[in-house]
């Protein structure tokens, strides 16, 4: 099994990804899971980008995984939230390019989830807390 931290931003770095859209986001990363036998270990939000801990069989080149990632959220997210497309005019939800290193040991499986989780809890801290007094339940990655 290869392992992968991929992080993808928004087009032109647009602040779009609201906690709606990012639940969508999980929803279509959960149908991506079982169509394509792609495990995502670790999916995290900031405002204009997302962190995505990725893991799946050698059967496909990491630019194949991350075109049907890209191309297949975009698609949906825009049919599910239509408002996306005021913001980043029209059909572009990412920028043509991503970040992608392979993860090898168990060591740096930790070190980069550490990384991805801290950058989440730091910027949401706040809201994290918030949440917890009132009873929600805030939504935490798949897997994790």
């Amino acid at each position: 099994m290869l392992l992968y931290h991929l992080v993808l931003p928004s087009k032109y770095r647009r602040k779009v990804f609201s906690e709606n859209i990012y639940r969508s986001l999980v929803e279509v990363c959960t149908w991506i899971e079982e169509r394509y036998e792609i495990m995502f270990l670790e999916i995290w939000n900031d405002e204009d980008h997302i962190h995505f801990m990725i893991q799946w069989v050698p059967k496909m080149l990491v630019t194949k995984i991350v075109t049907i990632i890209k191309s297949v959220t975009a698609r949906q997210l825009m049919k599910v939230h239509p408002e996306i497309r005021k913001i980043l005019w029209w059909w572009n939800v990412w920028t043509s390019w991503y970040y992608v290193n392979s993860v090898w040991a168990f060591a740096w499986e930790q070190t980069i989830g550490n990384y991805i989780r801290n950058q989440w809890i730091t910027k949401y801290e706040v809201w994290y807390e918030k949440n917890l007094k009132e009873g929600l339940i805030p939504l935490f990655p798949m897997g994790g």
